[in-house]
């Protein structure tokens, strides 16, 4: 019984410093409160962030503001297809001592951080994009034979750009597979873009202090993995990953017809720790089927893909998703 106050106890702390956070990330990134909670569920998860959006919305500086409030040490990369992995891993150089030995010395690249952003993820070459995956997957990159891990906690946040796609390489299924949630970064709306206006073309802008340090948010990472997960919400959980498999029996028909592939484990995996995440961003102490239906579109849309006569007939994945994982919970609470 000891323990479970204490977990509540901490749980309830950590939602007051997450609002904290929140509230001074808002003040820099302004009317993207859906897209600052998805970072952040990301980074509490100790995932990756695939962000998408035209240029000019803020990711950037999302970005930057994020490593201030998290205490963490950033780094950022404008991926071209001219970049090398040397360019983001590091390289061995050969050195001359004054007594005129030589030894190679590594040099660490701008991976070595805490929290990297990979923009415009997408130009890079399949060559460099495979180097950053070992980085994302295994927090370790290998440099002539020799292992070098990363700093801890280690995040990456990469954007892309979805209109311009000219000199660009698609991330391959395996790589998509490795960013915990796909973040879809919109236009503001009208009130939001009048006060981005007013913020940010004055002679001085709110400037965002910190809240956590990287223990801190490695203690939250920890914490969040022993919150409790009620046996509906696992179901729940397990429904709508296998719903969007058209090879499942429990498939519907909608999926059949329009799904090519679907998610995998990791799907489902993803989903068991964001909904988590979403409770606590939202000041709940245990998760819900609504948060389940709610982190669907983020967890599963990098996961699956359309079949090609869905996509001639002019199919959203997006809403199929939303709609579906709506349907699979509907059907669930009536049961």
């Amino acid at each position: 019984m000891a323990e479970a106050r204490d977990l509540v106890a901490e749980i309830e702390t950590l939602e007051g410093k997450l609002a904290d956070a929140k509230a001074s990330i808002t003040k820099r990134f302004i009317g993207q409160e859906r897209v600052v909670d998805l970072v952040l569920s990301a980074l509490l998860c100790g995932g990756h962030g695939l962000l998408i959006g035209l240029p000019g919305l803020g990711k950037t500086r999302l970005v930057d503001t994020l490593s201030t409030v998290m205490g963490l040490d950033g780094a950022r990369v404008q991926f071209t297809p001219d970049l090398m992995p040397a360019d983001i891993l590091g390289s061995e150089v050969l050195e001359t001592a004054k007594d005129g030995s030589r030894a190679f010395r590594f040099v660490e690249g701008p991976v070595f951080c805490q929290l990297l952003m990979a923009d415009e993820i997408n130009r890079a070459s399949p060559r460099t994009q495979s180097a950053l995956l070992q980085a994302m997957q295994e927090k370790s990159v290998t440099i002539a034979g020799q292992p070098h891990a990363l700093p801890k906690p280690f995040h990456v946040l990469a954007t892309q750009n979805p209109i311009e796609q000219e000199g660009t390489y698609p991330l391959p299924e395996a790589q998509l597979d490795r960013f915990l949630v796909q973040i879809d970064v919109e236009y503001p709306d009208r009130d939001a873009e009048r006060d981005i206006l007013i913020a940010t073309t004055g002679e001085a802008e709110d400037e965002a202090h910190q809240v956590f340090t990287a223990a801190e948010l490695m203690a939250a990472q920890s914490l969040l993995r022993r919150m409790p997960v009620g046996d509906a919400v696992v179901e729940q959980i397990l429904n709508v990953v296998r719903a969007f498999r058209p090879d499942d029996p429990t498939a519907p028909d909608v999926v059949r017809q329009s799904v090519g592939w679907g998610p995998g484990p990791r799907a489902a995996q993803a989903l068991m720790l964001t909904v988590r995440a979403r409770a606590l961003l939202q000041g709940r102490l245990a998760p819900s089927a609504e948060d389940v239906s709610a982190m669907a579109r983020p967890v599963l849309t990098h996961r699956m893909a359309l079949t090609f006569a869905a996509r001639a007939r002019g199919e959203a994945l997006a809403s199929l998703i939303d709609r579906t994982a709506e349907d699979v919970t509907r059907i669930e609470a009536a049961a």
